[in-house]
């Protein structure tokens, strides 16, 4: 680490994005047992994150921020998995949200100055996309939006805002009017100061615990002009599904990083023990080494394709499209839970403990919550639609 990066025992947000990533890493791995313990919001790890410029490290450049795309994200969201999941999880939904207003701004007057704020201020951006009574589908809402001359109020009953009483600012979909159909929806962005969270519920899970997902009952008074001028299908299409599923998939492939290497710890300790005899784990730990090769390349490869393809309107709504990104999230979803059940056979009891230098314990509750983060089912019967009207091969 170059010294002129460090300020006192911190990384300076001048610092290389490797650098800054790692730092708060670091800072997230020290607090990672008292956040999964209590079911707390990892408050060090989001200020160390605030301290080194990385929560409006994918604004774009014109608004003041770093421009990065989901190749660069997607790294930092799984150093940060590694460390701590709900760590990992709060930046994966932090930036799927902010590219899903920053890319969206054109014809605004207001959100490119709010866009601004969010690098330099480094503002934290939460989502409320689900809705009690639609049956989780985000593609659907009861709640609308009421004009009030130049302002909207809204009302909003949402089983699940993540980080809600952290965040500074929160997206919001609803359906544009009151007349309107329930996928005529809209997104909004209502900020902390205009916004009442009353929680009906606690988060008290298996996993994913510092994520802090309770339910609220919302609402918002804000200025009109704070409505996203595309729709809500438009965002979720180019930028909110793609950036969640991608960025999602990278902290859980940093999880299963850090459950290897306990693994392969476990393995060599036990070579150590016994020299000239082949541990039990090692032959099993080649296969979850190859496993894991092969979830860093689909990460890899599906944050490449959307950088890719990112200004392209057209590919983005590409039925193929929607569907591979569907699949990347089935997929990752699944391939985080099967490493941590084979970890767990390769380390036994010594992983089972909640305790202990080869615990997997916190790893395997926190992989658990993939595939019900947005059901795989739900997700499943989605592509099916698609592809039942798919043309081509």
């Amino acid at each position: 680490m170059s010294s002129a990066a460090v300020v006192g025992d911190r990384v300076d947000s001048s610092a290389p994005l490797a650098e800054r990533a790692a730092y708060v890493a670091q800072v997230a791995s020290l607090h990672a047992e008292a956040v999964d313990r209590d079911a707390r919001f990892p408050a060090e790890a989001v200020e160390a994150m605030r301290q080194v410029g990385l929560l409006g490290a994918s604004v774009s450049r014109e608004f003041g921020g770093e421009g990065l795309g989901l190749v660069e994200l997607a790294s930092v969201a799984s150093i940060l998995g590694t460390a701590c999941s709900s760590t990992g999880m709060i930046f994966a939904m932090h930036h799927s949200q902010v590219f899903s207003i920053t890319r969206h701004v054109a014809g605004s007057t207001t959100l490119p100055a709010l866009v601004g704020r969010i690098a330099v201020e480094q503002l934290l951006v939460a989502s409320a996309t689900t809705e009690i009574g639609v049956g989780g589908d985000v593609r659907s809402s009861t709640c609308f939006v009421d004009r009030d001359g130049d302002q909207v109020v809204l009302a909003k009953n949402a089983p699940v805002i993540s980080y809600g009483d952290d965040a500074d600012l929160i997206l919001v979909t609803a359906r544009r009017t009151a007349d309107s159909a329930p996928d005529d929806q809209v997104v909004l962005v209502a900020d902390s100061a205009s916004t009442t969270l009353e929680a009906t519920g606690g988060w008290d899970t298996l996993g994913m615990r510092g994520t802090a997902s309770r339910g609220y009952r919302l609402t918002a008074r804000v200025p009109a002009d704070r409505i996203v001028p595309d729709s809500y299908d438009m965002v979720l299409a180019e930028s909110m599904g793609p950036a969640c599923h991608v960025l999602w998939a990278a902290v859980w492939c940093g999880m299963a990083r850090a459950a290897v290497a306990t693994s392969r710890r476990f393995v060599q300790a036990a070579a150590r023990r016994s020299i000239g005899t082949m541990p039990a784990g090692a032959t099993p730990l080649v296969g979850l080494i190859a496993e894991l090769d092969r979830f860093e390349s689909l990460v890899t490869q599906s944050a490449a394709r959307y950088d890719a393809m990112a200004d392209d309107r057209q590919a983005l709504h590409a039925i193929g499209y929607v569907i591979a990104t569907n699949n990347l999230k089935v997929t990752a979803s699944t391939l985080v839970a099967e490493v941590m059940s084979r970890a767990l056979g390769i380390t036994g009891i010594s992983g089972f403990r909640n305790d202990g230098p080869y615990s997997v314990a916190r790893l395997f509750r926190d992989a658990q919550g993939a595939a019900v983060m947005v059901s795989n089912d739900r997700i499943n019967a989605h592509t099916a639609q698609l592809i039942l009207v798919q043309k081509g091969s």
